[in-house]
């Protein structure tokens, strides 16, 4: 009993100094040229691949899985060290943003691509499941969704502190987006896209949720089937949309053409079918940016017969 309350409470002292930390940074990021902010955060990231040590193993180990047979363990090495550049970058991105109020301010270090692909979609009078992935400040994805005047719904799982999940989701609809908790409030989610509406789906992590083993950088691993089963029940269209940072340090958002689903009448196949198709297309953004995505998930832990079904 002892020792629960003492990780309770430190975990709680952790959280609180993460929490000021965090709204300092945000603070200050009003004062901080961007250019500046990027540099710095970029060199803080660089800093911790020395420190992390257990991330840096993750990144390495899951680097090699996926490139083992396509590049040296030089350019692996490389690879890695650069992985952790681009999460500061991409992460102080994300704190410099937190003081925008207006889609005017948003425009001045984001660029976007192909935003008709979502356009033609919605004009077809069906709803629009946006398929993203934890790649370069993909928070901004939801911004964009925003901006283009989806109002999106956006699936997440709350955060274990409170304050911390509060100043997450705060950002995410400033814009209007609507927060839909990850379990919850499935059948009002399908309503709103046989209505027309539209949500933002992550399916590149290996979480404890309903999943099938596809192929991922050619290893089988656990994937999330939300957007298969959501898109075959509603006839939503899927419309993948990322964010990287590209070499003239703007943030780019790129939109792909819907993805034509498989429709077979056998729903187990179809699900399957339809989540790899969604995956390839994960996988084939992330090669264009390998440095960009977030390698240190385990993302295949789960092993054949252990996930949930």
């Amino acid at each position: 009993m002892q020792v629960m309350k003492f990780k309770h409470i430190r975990r709680k002292i952790r959280y609180t100094i993460i929490f000021f930390l965090v709204r300092s940074l945000i603070f200050i990021s009003r004062f901080t040229p961007r250019k500046v902010w990027l540099a710095f955060f970029g060199a803080m990231g660089s800093l911790s691949y020395y420190f992390a040590t257990q991330s840096r193993k993750l990144t390495h180990k899951h680097l090699t899985m996926a490139y083992g047979k396509e590049k040296t363990p030089q350019e692996i090495k490389r690879m890695t060290k650069r992985v952790f550049t681009f999460m500061g970058k991409n992460g102080g991105d994300i704190l410099w943003a937190a003081t925008i109020r207006d889609l005017a301010g948003f425009d001045k270090f984001r660029i976007s691509n192909n935003h008709h692909f979502a356009e033609e979609a919605f004009r077809k009078g069906k709803g629009i499941i946006f398929l993203t992935a934890h790649l370069g400040a993909f928070e901004f994805t939801a911004t964009e969704m925003s901006y283009r005047g989806y109002q999106p719904h956006i699936i997440g799982a709350p955060m274990k502190d409170a304050r911390l999940n509060d100043l997450l989701w705060e950002q995410r609809i400033k814009f209007g987006a609507t927060i839909v908790e990850r379990g919850k409030d499935t059948f009002r989610l399908i309503k709103a896209l046989k209505r027309g509406g539209t949500t933002g789906i992550l399916i590149d992590q290996d979480t404890r949720v309903k999943s099938v083993f596809v192929n991922f950088f050619g290893i089988p691993c656990a994937t999330p089937v939300g957007a298969a089963v959501l898109a075959l029940k509603t006839g939503a269209a899927v419309v993948p949309i990322f964010s990287h940072l590209n070499e003239n340090g703007v943030q780019e958002i790129n939109f792909y053409p819907e993805v034509e689903l498989v429709r077979t009448g056998d729903e187990e196949r179809d699900i399957q079918e339809n989540t790899q198709r969604f995956s390839d297309v994960i996988e084939a953004e992330i090669r264009k940016y390998p440095e960009q995505w977030l390698w240190l998930h385990e993302r295949w832990k789960t092993k054949p017969g252990e996930e949930i079904t």
